[in-house]
């Protein structure tokens, strides 16, 4: 952790970082990897519960799971399921699921399983090892898990086969919270694999049913303090449909005493000034932000553009064109909005902003990377991304973030474009 109160202050503008991967795009990574890709998630709506998956490649096995307290007993036990799939002419491993529930806060256990945007490249490698080091307990994952669609046939299952190993050094010991992206909807009508999202699902079972929500690809949990809503980008979301009304209810059962920070995680950003998929999210901006703003939404994750940027807080709630008002504009109860497309992909980076920068964007950057958010207290968070420098871990930008609904009572900050804390000589730290 690093010291607060040793950031000095100093006025600087919007950044269009000028780094530059020496090597793009990312290198794959070969299929020659032994594992069972095990990995866990929430399993239900306050954080008692894991949901356990892995996969036994040609023997079904059994599906229990045994955990304890302790590492050299294991005094419970708790049956799963198994089934497996079929998508073109590739036959699934079998994919055991396996609900581990009455757990207890703040107490680390131990289990053993029964018989058995990251893009599987070099620089997700990278990203994954980095992340490793943070010391982090939880990954919310913004979309495009495996890039299985990049292949054809049997290989699209195969390769959801090697990032379920790629990813377990990771995913086998601490819960990830997932959205899908536009890698997982796999229409392919000319394999006659017609069912979007179909090896997702099969994969990665999410709590929906705690949260009420009707779909297993919107959904929410609570973690820790923080209340964290998951959306489908790419699942109908206008009025009147189930992910909207959805969405409206649990907004309104988000207790802030209880979990003083609200995140929402999405795949297609709503605010974007790279020319790849630009305005790409205006349609779900028009239905959702008002709430985000209502509701004051702390930071709206999101990834789909391949390179790292991060807005100041603003809305475009009035948006009218008729009236003359159609840009965003400086709003203390709005998010900060956080684009990390970079995590490593074979598509390689996005590295064509739009000249000039928005006054909405305070930083961008076309690089490979992962972020952190550490939450402090129930008032102040503190963020920072982490470029992959050639293979090194450097903090390039970051921020203090402050819990606009708890700092109802604090003195009123200007937000303007000008109102930024950075530290010297080459770290970032911004006041939001």
């Amino acid at each position: 952790i690093i010291p607060l109160d040793t950031f000095v202050n100093y006025v600087h503008a919007s950044v269009t970082s000028s780094f530059v991967r020496s090597e793009w795009p990312s290198v794959d990574i070969p299929l020659d990897n032994e594992a069972f890709a095990v990995h866990i998630t929430q399993g239900d709506y306050d954080g008692k519960a894991v949901i356990i998956i892995w996969v036994t490649p040609t023997e079904p096995g059994s599906s229990q799971v045994r955990y304890g307290k302790s590492e050299e007993k294991y005094d419970f036990t708790a049956e799963g399921t198994v089934k497996n799939y079929t998508f073109y002419n590739y036959t699934s491993g079998y994919i055991h699921q396996c609900l581990v529930s009455d757990l207890e806060y703040d107490t680390k256990y131990f289990y053993e399983i029964g018989e058995g945007d990251l893009g599987q490249t070099f620089n997700s490698l990278s990203t994954l090892e980095h992340y490793i080091e943070s010391g982090a307990q939880t990954v919310l994952h913004v979309g495009d898990l495996s890039y299985a669609d990049r292949y054809t046939y049997h290989d699209m299952g195969v390769r959801w086969d090697t990032y379920g190993r790629f990813v377990e050094k990771v995913q086998a010991y601490q819960p990830w919270i997932w959205t899908t992206g536009n890698h997982e909807i796999e229409y392919m009508p000319y394999m006659n694999e017609v069912v979007p999202f179909k090896q997702y699902l099969h994969r990665y079972p999410t709590p929906y049913a705690a949260s009420e929500s009707t779909d297993p690809l919107w959904y929410a949990v609570r973690r820790a303090s923080a209340h964290i809503i998951v959306l489908s980008s790419y699942s109908p979301f206008v009025k009147y449909t189930p992910q909207y009304i959805w969405l409206e209810a649990e907004l309104k059962k988000v207790d802030r005493k209880k979990t003083p920070w609200l995140i929402v995680i999405m795949h297609t950003p709503i605010y974007n000034s790279n020319s790849a998929h630009y305005m790409e999210g205006e349609s779900m901006r028009a239905a959702f932000e008002s709430w985000f703003v209502q509701y004051k939404v702390d930071v709206v994750f999101a990834g789909h553009v391949h390179a790292y940027e991060r807005s100041y807080r603003i809305s475009n709630i009035h948006y009218n064109i008729t009236g003359g008002i159609s840009y965003p504009v400086p709003d203390k109860s709005a998010p900060v909005y956080l684009t990390v497309g970079d995590g490593g992909n074979q598509e390689g980076l996005a590295s064509r902003f739009n000249d000039p920068q928005p006054d909405y964007s305070a930083f961008r950057e076309a690089s490979y990377g992962h972020s952190t958010l550490e939450i402090i207290n129930k008032t102040h968070a503190f963020y920072h991304w982490n470029r992959n420098d050639d293979g090194k871990k450097t903090e390039t930008d970051a921020f203090v973030l402050h819990n606009q609904y708890w700092n109802k009572s604090l003195r009123r900050r200007k937000l303007k474009k000008n109102y930024l804390h950075t530290t010297a000589p080459t770290q970032e730290l911004n006041q939001l």
